[in-house]
């Protein structure tokens, strides 16, 4: 009797070690190997383990993202850059199972999504799912620049990145936000010094190295490798906007210790013209915008923005620039139909080409238009008494987009330099007397033209 039971007792202990044998692999494969970095098994059409890891994290990213009701759009580079090579055949294709993993199977570290900040504060209960579905997680805040020039409000933080990792792939969830000249930003990733460097390689990631602005996109939901996803309507354009979208805050600080200085003219004259300045430089980027030509913020206008974060009261006149290359023969036609009237054009396309418009009570509109040379890029002056011509030479440039008036629009990236070559060391120094013959620090005399030429060089209406 006796042995009978000690048999029974062996064979249930061998059964229950078998069951919890079982029940370890099943736990380790479905929860611990997703957590620790175990591939996934294979998805339809791709060549290995590793690339069905990458689509089963988008997957469970999308799914996690969903059950929270959080929208966000692709911004990925690498992938849109895929998807716009077959975009109509991605539009018009059916929601079937599509033949192989190839767009988010694609080799990469990342994948990179967009969230609008507006859309979602919930973000507690979505770190919670996050960690029970394996999710590894990283935020990264940093100061909300809108509030800068507030000097009771600086210093705010605010969400700029999220990082979720999974396996051997991770997802950058970049936050944007909506900005007082209706568009979007996003903020730059700096980590703070308590945090994990090597969480991810963030180096590789596409976006975080700087801010970046951009317009507000129009999206599109499409089946991308059966997962259903928002893209940028026009792939191709966002990817061209995202080489050029980086953007520069301006320097509130510095601003305020300027107006420490030299206390800001708060006259009813300043009030007024500042006003309508403002109004002429929305006009103006409304006009050039429409004609598809690139403009930035130059000479006292772009001294302004540097110095003191605004129009400079006693400079009386908006002044842009333009490359010569972006020149177009609608300009002159679209500022008039626009009510700003041609007040005077100096040289010609290929040489030394300003036009100046009448705005509202005497403040006028410049457009410099810029030529490139080898090693420097330069601006035209004429003097229409005497026929001379006079030249402005600037280091080369980039441009970055930032904030001036409310509105988004284009300044030199390298703005000290380009502000030093044209005011000197002492541009911080207001000057209320400014002889543009004699004054800029980088002004050569270039010649006269010839008398022959005047009628169409000197143009004065």
């Amino acid at each position: 009797m006796q042995k009978i039971n000690k048999n029974a007792v062996l064979a249930l202990l061998s059964l229950t070690s078998l069951v919890f044998l079982l029940f370890q692999l099943y736990y380790y494969k479905f929860y611990l190997s997703q957590k620790n970095g175990a591939v996934f098994s294979k998805v339809r059409g791709s060549q290995s383990g590793q690339d069905s890891t990458r689509w089963h994290v988008v997957r469970k990213f999308l799914g996690l993202l969903s059950s929270h009701n959080i929208p966000v759009y692709l911004i990925d580079p690498l992938i849109l850059g895929l998807v716009d090579k077959d975009f109509e055949q991605i539009r018009s294709s059916p929601d079937g199972p599509s033949p192989e993993c190839k767009y988010f199977c694609a080799p990469r570290d990342f994948t990179t999504f967009a969230l609008l900040d507006k859309t979602w504060k919930h973000e507690v209960d979505l770190f919670r799912t996050a960690e029970k579905m394996g999710f590894q997680w990283l935020k990264i805040i940093n100061k909300d620049p809108r509030l800068d020039g507030m000097d009771d409000l600086s210093g705010i933080e605010i969400p700029l990145h999220y990082i979720f990792k999974l396996a051997s792939h991770a997802i950058h969830l970049v936050v944007f936000y909506e900005r007082s000249g209706n568009y979007l930003w996003h903020g730059p990733l700096r980590l703070k010094q308590h945090m994990d460097r090597k969480f991810v390689p963030f180096r590789k990631l596409h976006f975080g190295r700087y801010p970046g602005a951009y317009e507000k996109p129009e999206l599109l939901l499409v089946s991308i490798d059966d997962l259903k996803v928002q893209i940028p309507k026009n792939p191709s354009s966002f990817l061209e906007e995202m080489s050029h979208s980086r953007f520069l805050e301006c320097r509130y600080r510095e601003a305020r210790a300027f107006f420490q200085l030299y206390p800001d003219d708060a006259s009813l004259d300043a009030v007024e013209f500042r006003k309508k300045a403002k109004s002429l430089l929305h006009l103006a980027a409304l006009t050039l915008n429409n004609l598809g030509v690139n403009f930035w913020l130059s000479s006292g206008t772009c001294l302004g923005w540097y110095r003191q974060c605004n129009v400079i009261p006693h400079s009386k006149d908006v002044d842009l620039g333009v490359f010569i290359r972006d020149y177009k023969t609608d300009i002159i036609p679209a500022f008039q139909k626009a009510g700003l009237p041609l007040k005077h054009k100096f040289g010609k396309v290929e040489d030394s080409l300003e036009l100046s418009f009448q705005g509202e009570d005497g403040v006028k509109l410049d457009i410099f238009f810029f030529y490139e040379e080898d090693d420097h890029i330069w601006n035209g002056g004429t003097q229409a008494k005497s026929g001379k011509k006079f030249k402005y030479l600037f280091p080369k440039f980039t441009l970055c987009w930032t904030e001036f008036v409310e509105l988004k629009v284009h300044v030199p990236c390298e703005t000290r330099q380009y502000v030093e070559a044209n005011y000197g060391p002492d541009w911080k120094v207001p000057v209320k007397t400014w002889d543009w013959k004699s004054s800029p620090s980088n002004v050569q005399y270039n010649g006269v033209w010839p008398v022959d030429e005047w009628d169409d060089v000197i143009q004065i209406y």
